[in-house]
């Protein structure tokens, strides 16, 4: 055998079985951490939803298509090494035989041709991450860089790495061209172009650029390999298991139970070992460090979150890998044994000594914790959070921030009893006069006395529960009743019911809140209490899935604790928002918009619509809203950029309502000053918190200057009962 070829050979095998062996030691390591989590439950059910899910998610790239240029870069970049893998087990046999071909397909002149037209993709790929990546530049954006704060390092380093692939690639299937041993006959138009370029080095140079070609591919393959392993880039092989094992049909909407030990707490008798929430690393779920381990650090999230835009310090980016880094920092000490490693009992053989000291003085972090006592996570990013979900819904694996957030909030409420003053009053008044605002229970029915129609109210006059002739309980809602500019909506979505004919009763004093905003501060006990009072309620007056009654809510929030998280504790209910329901009896003909609505109703005509987050990001309400808004006579409406799926939060999610609002620009003002950019002097909005969140900053904005003094914020029902009622 030729000396070129003994050379190939043996370098080849040996870079492989070394740095197989290392790779396989970290693999084993990184499965031993992840598996070291509590245990996540569903996280193996309905399969074929999560066959589907890789299908779109993995193969189909939809999420990273979000955005046009990285996605369709991505698509060529992930596809581009799908197809060279071909090109891997052809290096790695031309190691052992130099003519060795792939069976059945290896000499075909269509493989040839795909290779190089996937190694030219990858390459127009990675000089897009590049242009991407020097226009996103952090020491030059600052915080509005979505890489402020990533490993750009790494990044760079890595794609300095995919072009030594292709360059490496390149040059030992050229110099194959002109040996002979080149397995297609024709088809690969860049190999054999390249061929021409060093054929004049002639025949034993060639035989050595095909060695050196391909131990250098192997090579920067096999780096590239631990690289992955050791960095950020780990997504790139972890990333198809946190998708499939994500929530599904996503994390939006309903938060989970508290799980400890892999079943649900149970507050009416706790055990002595219950986890309430994550206060240590070791309480997260396995699935929990998978989502640190696969964050891409994209920057995605950020760009999306409405409290890093506003200058607060929550960054879901950051907190992902903040979390990711303590828990590796931690992990030794964990998989050692914890307590025993502590008393010096640990492994050191396995563990490494300086791992473990290292690891030591990372668990005596605590995981909340401001900067006086080197929390790792501060009680600033904790509480900024709105739970809007613009970070789930970006993210393009799949973390879920949202959930993790919560419950951290849920330890420091439950266990630690360290939240911010203002959220005592909304879990005392929530506990004792069943809302919020502490208002007493007679009051949610003063609206009834403000319209001239009649309401049936359960509780009243015997009636019990819901008679035949009635097809909805309106939910009233505690902002409903007791808010000012919310009772407006209240009542004109029960006479746009009255006027269609539509049979409603409600709860009246028997109605409580529904816990959503207990449960988003993580009072997970105070919302469970609220549900287990409102199923038992809703249970009574004949509301069970199947009766053939529902129930309508005008708050978003509402409509998703009631539909999507009362089944957690027995309750299952039809829930309509009142958009939907209204946009349904408009096309059935029962409600007629006749008059246009001039400047005495929108101001000129124009409207632009908010998306509230709990309605569209977590419940997928987007076109009845604006189908109702089409249906309007004489209304001209202007879409915000940052609308649907992407729409900016008011600021009021998370129990943030109640939440006082000191650091950076205020979030309802941002929301505000973009609506208001449209041209248009309505905001048409869905939601009682977003009318009070959006009429505070018109009223801002008007007070400064900075808006018409006609500029108004109105709910659709508001705006639909002008043009029914006055025709």
């Amino acid at each position: 055998m030729a000396e070129h070829l003994w050379l190939r050979l043996i370098v080849g095998v040996g870079l492989t079985l070394i740095v197989g062996g290392l790779a396989a030691v970290r693999v084993a390591y990184l499965v031993r951490m992840i598996r070291a989590g509590q245990p996540a439950v569903g996280r193996t059910r309905g399969w074929r939803r999560r066959v589907a899910a890789e299908g779109s998610e993995v193969l189909g790239q939809r999420t990273l298509l979000q955005w046009w240029l990285p996605g369709v870069a991505h698509v060529m970049a992930f596809y581009g090494f799908i197809v060279l893998g071909l090109t891997i087990i052809e290096a790695w046999g031309a190691v052992v035989d130099p003519d060795f071909a792939i069976p059945v397909i290896g000499r075909w002149p269509a493989v040839g041709f795909a290779e190089d037209l996937f190694a030219v993709l990858v390459l127009v790929a990675v000089a897009i991450f590049a242009g991407i990546r020097l226009v996103q530049r952090p020491h030059r954006r600052g915080r509005a860089s979505r890489f402020y704060g990533s490993h750009t390092g790494t990044a760079w380093l890595v794609l300095a790495m995919i072009t030594g692939v292709i360059v490496t690639l390149v040059l030992y299937r050229a110099a194959q061209v002109n040996t002979g041993t080149f397995p297609f006959p024709s088809g690969a138009f860049l190999s054999e172009w390249a061929a021409t370029l060093i054929a004049p080095l002639g025949t034993t140079a060639n035989e050595w650029l095909e060695t050196i070609g391909i131990l250098a591919n192997i090579a920067v393959i096999l780096g590239f390999l631990l690289i992955v392993l050791y960095s950020k880039h780990m997504h790139i092989a972890v990333s198809p298991f946190n998708v499939y094992f994500s929530r599904r049909p996503d994390s939006l909407g309903p938060l989970l139970p508290i799980y400890s030990n892999g079943a649900p707490v149970d507050f009416d008798d706790p055990g002595e070992d219950d986890i309430f929430g994550r206060g240590r690393s070791e309480d997260f779920t396995w699935k929990a460090q998978l989502d640190f381990l696969t964050c891409t650090e994209c920057g995605r999230c950020q760009s999306q979150c409405p409290a890093w835009a506003t200058e607060k310090p929550l960054n879901p980016k950051l907190l992902i890998m903040a979390l990711r880094d303590h828990v590796a920092a931690k992990a030794p000490l964990v998989l050692a044994g914890g307590p025993a490693a502590e008393s010096g009992a640990a492994d050191a053989a396995t563990t490494g000594a300086g791992r473990v000291q290292r690891a030591r003085a990372e668990a005596q972090r605590p995981l909340v914790g401001d900067a006086s006592v080197d929390g790792v996570i501060d009680p600033a990013v904790l509480w900024s959070c709105t739970t809007c979900g613009a970070c789930v819904h970006q993210c393009p694996v799949d973390i879920e921030h949202i959930d993790h957030i919560v419950d951290m909030r849920r330890h420091q409420v439950l266990v630690e009893s360290q939240f911010p003053a203002e959220l005592t009053s909304v879990f005392r008044n929530t506990e004792n006069a069943g809302n919020p605002w502490g208002m007493g229970a007679s009051a949610r029915t003063s609206w009834i006395d403000e319209v001239d129609f009649p309401v049936r109210v359960l509780g009243r006059d015997g009636l019990v529960d819901l008679p035949g002739d009635v097809e909805y309980l309106f939910w009233v809602g505690c902002a409903g009743a007791f808010d000012d500019r919310a009772r407006r909506t209240t009542k004109a979505v029960a006479e746009l019911l009255h006027l269609a004919g539509v049979g409603f009763a409600v709860l009246g004093d028997g109605e409580t809140c529904t816990g959503d905003p207990a449960r988003r501060a993580g009072n997970e006990f105070l919302f469970q209490q609220q549900a287990q009072a409102n199923v038992a309620t809703l249970d009574a007056a004949g509301l069970q899935q199947g009766s053939g009654k529902a129930i309508v809510v005008t708050c978003p929030h509402c409509l998703n604790t009631l539909g999507r998280e009362y089944p957690q504790v027995g309750g299952e209910y039809e829930v309509v928002h009142h958009t939907v329901l209204l946009d349904r009896l408009v096309r059935e003909g029962r409600l007629t918009p006749v008059v246009p609505l001039d400047g005495g109703t929108v101001a000129g005509g124009t409207v632009t619509y908010h998306d509230p987050c709990y309605l569209g990001r977590h419940n997928k309400v987007y076109n009845p809203p604006r189908d109702l808004l089409a249906a309007l006579p004489g209304v001209k409406v202007r879409e915000m950029p940052q609308s649907r799926a992407q729409s900016f939060c008011c600021g009021a999610g998370g129990a943030r309502m109640w939440m006082e609002e000191t650091i950076g620009t205020r979030v309802n003002l941002t929301r505000t000053d973009q609506a208001l950019a449209t041209g248009a002097t309505t905001i048409a909005v869905a939601c009682p918190f977003c009318n009070v969140m959006l009429s505070d900053g018109v009223a801002a904005r008007v007070h400064s200057g900075d808006a018409p003094a006609e500029a108004r914020v109105d709910d659709l029902a508001t705006l639909l009962l002008a043009a029914v009622r006055s025709g």
